[in-house]
């Protein structure tokens, strides 16, 4: 298996620049998913590790060697598509042979490889069907088994899962998950879906306008994100902000006040009269009957929308101009119309610089 190193990394098409001295290290036999919005250049940058896309300038290495000019054949990886991209035509076994065919690879050690795989992913029954005959799922697992024959250095997916109905992508991830753990192998997963994001990667590299923004473990990027972008991409629902001041010790905001918590202290000493931007989750904003941790202050929203969602609902509501999210216990929800006492958990909060839109940290 092999380590992935991306150094200064830049891809242009001619005035335009898509990715931006992209710099990220995939360490050996770890999971790392690139995350962000559509057309920040995720699936570019993975394009460019696999040899699909030519890089404009900076290195990649995979394993000891430097691949920058070596095709895809060469490079010892294995990609798996969006639109699985099998051939129809063949069989499910003639399409996870095709590779190793190619390869010249005797017939009874590919016939050992096939078999394995296909046992491996559950198709070991759908080996003689054609695509057509297979639902999403199964067409996805032939694609999977077909990256794995290989048995590469390193594993490119991107947006694997994405045609897939909800239910059917929990199950998929759950089963790439666990074949990575079974495989050990170095994986780079491309996704726009920060569920995936979060649930399937050691770590995750979150990226926009071709720009790298923040890598970390999953925890790690929802708990202290960098800046007011991966805060916001990060969380469903997404984190709430408002514009607050900071004044004697508080956060004056448009039509409430708090108090600055002990825990926020060192990072607004020395700023005191500055405009800053402050976040909560949702989560962090609950009704006066549960439980809180750490110092709180209590507000009132006028309760425009609720979202009942089963084992939670969704609140929305307003201070003034100030939109603000809570997800409640459903048997304690509002109603619309109303006006609700909450409590932020103020240890919670994320603050913000407004010219920056950096963390503020002590």
């Amino acid at each position: 298996m092999a380590q992935v190193i991306m150094s200064d990394v830049c891809k242009r098409y001619g005035d335009i620049s898509i990715i931006e001295d992209l710099d990220l290290n995939v360490k050996d036999h770890e999971f790392m998913v690139l995350v962000g919005p559509s057309g920040c250049g995720k699936s570019t940058a993975l394009r460019m590790v696999a040899g699909l896309e030519e890089i404009s300038g900076g290195t990649i290495q995979i394993g000891e060697r430097v691949v920058n000019s070596l095709p895809p054949k060469d490079r010892d990886i294995a990609m798996v598509f969006q639109n699985y991209a099998l051939y129809p035509h063949m069989s499910v076994r003639e399409n996870l042979e095709f590779g190793l065919r190619i390869r010249k690879m005797p017939p009874d050690q590919i016939e050992l490889l096939v078999n394995e795989a296909a046992q491996m992913l559950g198709i070991d029954q759908l080996l003689d069907r054609k695509p057509k005959q297979l639902s999403g799922g199964q067409r996805q697992r032939v694609a999977l088994g077909r990256a794995i024959v290989r048995k590469p250095a390193v594993f490119l997916f991107d947006e694997p899962l994405s045609n897939l109905d909800a239910k059917l992508r929990v199950q998929m991830r759950a089963e790439i998950s666990k074949l990575h753990r079974r495989l050990k192998t170095t994986v780079i997963y491309v996704t726009h879906d920060q569920i995936e994001a979060m649930t399937m990667g050691n770590r995750i590299a979150v990226m926009k306008d071709g720009k790298l923004q923040q890598v970390g473990s999953p925890l790690d990027v929802y708990d202290r994100p960098e800046n007011l972008f991966v805060a916001n991409f990060i969380g469903t629902p997404p984190m709430n902000f408002f514009p607050a001041t900071i004044s004697n010790g508080k956060l004056v905001a448009d039509k409430f006040v708090i108090p600055i918590p002990q825990s926020q202290r060192q990072a607004t000493q020395g700023k005191e009269g500055e405009k800053i931007v402050v976040g909560i989750r949702p989560e962090n904003i609950v009704d006066p009957g549960k439980q809180t941790r750490g110092e709180t202050a209590r507000i009132t929203v006028d309760v425009e929308i609720v979202e009942p969602l089963g084992h939670e609902a969704v609140i929305h509501g307003r201070i003034g101009d100030d939109l603000l999210v809570a997800t409640l216990d459903p048997h304690r929800a509002p109603q619309v119309g109303q006006s609700f006492e909450l409590v932020m958990e103020l240890d919670a909060l994320h603050l913000f610089d407004v010219k920056t839109e950096r963390r503020l940290v002590g």
